[in-house]
């Protein structure tokens, strides 16, 4: 009777097969190697992956004989680069070796299609489009009424976390005062974790030394290093045409970018459904 496989076995093996279909599947032109001569199969021969890779032979065959140790990061991203993987092959490979995949820095000005869609199909419901720093990258009209408008701002008046500690009067659009501390705390945990998700790019850093110099809360609640991903909170805002509307905050993600679709959906029990209708019903152009 055979034993099962360790986790570590298994993943192993399946790193060793994976590589070996990779460099199956790649000719020697596609690597930008001399495609003359014999060759028993249309692929790479290890030897030519392993001095891609700048690797010893030895080391690569193991590898692929699934008897290798754990590669490291910088061993997997030679492989990715030698064996001209896919993003998301690099991803899968990166898993196979135990390690987290690595986070590649896009540019996330250009609105996700999927996530700016699902946006304007909520008429009533408001919501906005940001990339993962907190710009907002596109509005409906329900969030530009109650809001103002913020997409394509000049300098940082479109970013999130900016406004939130450069404007008092923007926190108090938002939310009692008695919440301002937690929103602040997880504001700045956000930011933390996608910084280095981000990998510490100039963006991010730019973003974050601006808040520190523009606020002495920010700086100190950098300082503490808590990190976590943002969580969505309710939103209770008095509008005079239609009175009181108490709001549950959805986040949506797409695997095709980092940027994060928010939409304000009424509260169970209240009477903010009906009077977002009545909202949205004044602001329609006739």
């Amino acid at each position: 009777m055979t034993m099962a496989l360790s986790p570590r076995t298994a993943r192993l093996t399946e790193l060793g097969d994976f590589l070996r279909r990779r460099r199956d599947a790649l000719t020697p032109r596609e690597a930008g190697l001399p495609g003359g001569g014999r060759r028993r199969a249309p692929g790479l021969r290890r030897d030519e992956v392993a001095g891609l890779a700048h690797l010893s032979v030895t080391y690569y065959e193991r590898l692929e004989q699934g008897r290798g140790p754990h590669p490291s990061a910088a061993t997997l991203s030679a492989l990715c680069t030698a064996l001209r993987l896919t993003c998301d092959q690099r991803d899968h490979l990166f898993r196979l070796a135990g390690h987290a995949a690595p986070v590649v820095p896009v540019a996330d000005e250009t609105p996700d299609p999927g996530l700016l869609s699902l946006l304007h199909a909520n008429l009533v419901t408001p919501g906005y489009l940001s990339d993962d720093l907190g710009t907002i990258l596109a509005q409906n009209p329900m969030n530009v009424e109650l809001f103002g408008r913020f997409a394509g701002a000049a300098g940082r008046e479109g970013n999130l976390a900016w406004r939130w500690f450069t404007s008092q009067a923007w926190r108090d659009t938002l939310e009692p005062g008695q919440d301002h501390e937690q929103t602040s705390l997880a504001t700045v945990a956000d930011l933390r974790a996608v910084v280095a998700q981000r990998d510490y790019d100039e963006a991010s850093r730019a973003l974050v030394e601006a808040l520190i110099e523009a606020s002495p809360e920010f700086a100190g609640l950098w300082d503490a290093h808590d990190v976590a991903v943002l969580h969505c909170s309710t939103k209770h805002i008095h509008e005079e045409r239609v009175g009181a509307l108490d709001l549950d905050c959805v986040i949506a993600t797409s695997p095709h970018s980092r940027q994060r679709l928010l939409l304000l959906h009424p509260m169970a029990g209240t009477e903010t459904g009906a009077r977002l209708a009545r909202l949205a019903a004044l602001i329609s152009p006739s």
